[in-house]
């Protein structure tokens, strides 16, 4: 069992033996993210007093209007990751098309791609609900030394090296996986310091909790609509209790420590689901797998699906591993 007072400094030089690559650059580039975290905590606390409220009066390349707390934590994650001089490229879900990073560095072996959604749930901003951010980390494919390509970001999930989040709440905690389990870490807001707080975490394999956006059930494929019902049925354990915040983070967050199910289905309205694929589901289905919890997008496990562009929106359902796979059973009657 881990202690409980380690930095999250100390915790990375620990257990850096884990990581099958270059120790010293798993360490940059966790404390790139580290840096940017702490300096968006800083600006999402002080949300109603600046004017960082509201739309900034652009759209994203989803079409979606863009907060300003969603400019600016890209700006702060992007110029994070740009000056540590470790990864050769950034895709954000705020940017049309990747960042190629340039190194100062003729000869630089930067080696890895960081795919991001620097502020999950923004919409939440203003009336003072929890938010976060999503981070995923690969292995680039193409030839190191030379500029980053699509494909180095067009990777299946499984391929993932490393992957995390980052929630902005009553406390601020950083959640991250490099293969070999989860663990969370909270900030000491007084020092400015993340410590280990959450040693291990796991999904519980079964929970009492189903996450979804109810009010478009009429939208629903009928499975999902059987498994809603199912959920809401007087047997045993149920009914279970519907807790959705709306922000994936958060929702997630709750459900791996309490236990429950998040689901994201496409429906009439979203053919192909509203989560993208690349900056939201690959990284969420990596630390569920690695908690002990299950993530699919219909019948097929999200970390094996190849992806074909970079906002690619997938169906997604993820949780405690029971809850899934009774999902699933609900699924398979009808497609």
């Amino acid at each position: 069992m881990e202690k409980k007072n380690k930095t999250l400094g100390e915790f990375i030089i620990e257990n850096q033996s884990e990581f099958q690559y270059s120790t010293g650059e798993l360490s940059k580039l966790i404390n790139a993210i580290r840096l940017a975290a702490k300096v968006v905590n800083h600006e999402v606390n002080k949300a109603g007093l600046i004017d960082i409220l509201g739309e900034a009066g652009d759209t994203n390349v989803q079409g979606e209007d863009q907060q300003k707390l969603d400019v600016l934590a890209n700006e702060k994650f992007i110029q994070a990751l740009r000056k540590r001089e470790i990864v050769c490229g950034i895709a954000s879900e705020e940017e049309d098309d990747f960042i190629t990073i340039n190194s100062q560095d003729e000869n630089h072996q930067n080696k890895y791609v960081v795919l991001i959604d620097p502020l999950d749930g923004s919409s939440n901003i203003d009336v003072n609900v929890s938010v976060g951010t999503i981070f995923s980390i690969y292995r680039r494919v193409t030839p190191v030394g030379t500029p980053v390509k699509l494909e180095d970001f067009l990777q299946p999930g499984k391929n993932q090296v490393a992957a995390g989040y980052v929630v902005y709440g009553t406390s601020t905690m950083l959640v991250y996986s490099t293969g070999h389990g989860v663990n969370g870490f909270t900030l000491n807001p007084a020092i400015g310091t993340f410590y280990l707080s959450h040693p291990n975490m796991q999904f519980p394999e079964t929970g009492k909790i189903y996450s979804v956006n109810e009010g478009n059930y009429v939208h629903f494929l009928q499975g999902v609509k059987d498994y809603i019902k199912y959920c809401q049925e007087e047997d045993g354990d149920r009914p279970y209790t519907s807790r959705y915040i709306g922000s994936l983070v958060s929702d997630f967050h709750r459900n791996m420590i309490k236990g429950g199910i998040y689901m994201y289905p496409k429906s009439s309205v979203t053919q192909n689901g509203k989560l993208r694929l690349l900056y939201e589901c690959n990284p969420m289905a990596f630390i569920a797998e690695q908690a002990n919890g299950m993530a699919i997008g219909g019948k097929n496990r999200i970390l094996d699906i190849v992806p074909t562009e970079l906002h690619q929106r997938v169906p997604f359902f993820c949780g405690s591993k029971k809850m899934v796979e009774k999902l699933q059973e609900f699924l398979d009657k009808y497609h």
